[in-house]
């Protein structure tokens, strides 16, 4: 193998970038340069102190359907969200529209568009809005003769 030439010119270039670089003491340097676990911490405690302890729940509803039955149209999904959500969370809630799949009780995989709910509740109501949750998507199942809702759930801190 042939060894690497570099002028001397060029190498003391190299040497005194490096140098400046590792060198340097400016406050933005040692922001930048902290070590991972020191960033994250100062990361966690600020957020432990905003906002007060919530549940966010997602909620996604697929709009395919077996058996050769059109799909639910915007339309529909939308009065499903007025007549059955918006009562249940009037506080607010958040609605995204996406692409899924999934794999059916028969094992086909199914392609669809769908629908990401989002509702935000302090802890202290989550028995409460577990009733309301599951009463959405039973509903939503029954109505369309569907398999699922998907529900996941995740404690968080909320400050608006």
């Amino acid at each position: 193998m042939r060894p690497i030439r570099i002028s001397l010119p060029a190498a003391a270039a190299v040497l005194t970038a490096a140098v400046l670089f590792f060198a340097s003491a400016s406050p933005a340097s040692n922001a930048t340069f902290q070590p991972p676990a020191a960033a994250s911490a100062v990361h966690q405690d600020g957020a432990a102190e905003r906002g007060r302890p919530y549940v966010s729940t997602s909620l996604y509803f697929g709009t395919g359907r077996h058996d050769g039955k059109p799909p639910i149209t915007d339309e529909q999904f939308n009065k499903f969200i007025a007549d059955v959500v918006t009562p249940r969370f009037p506080a607010g809630l958040t609605l995204q529209e996406g692409r899924g799949q999934w794999r059916d009780k028969d094992g086909d995989i199914n392609r669809e568009k769908s629908y990401e709910l989002t509702v935000l509740y302090p802890v202290t109501e989550a028995r409460a809005r577990d009733t309301d949750i599951e009463y959405i998507r039973n509903l939503y199942c029954a109505m369309w003769e569907l398999e699922s809702v998907g529900r996941a759930d995740a404690r968080v801190q909320v400050d608006f």
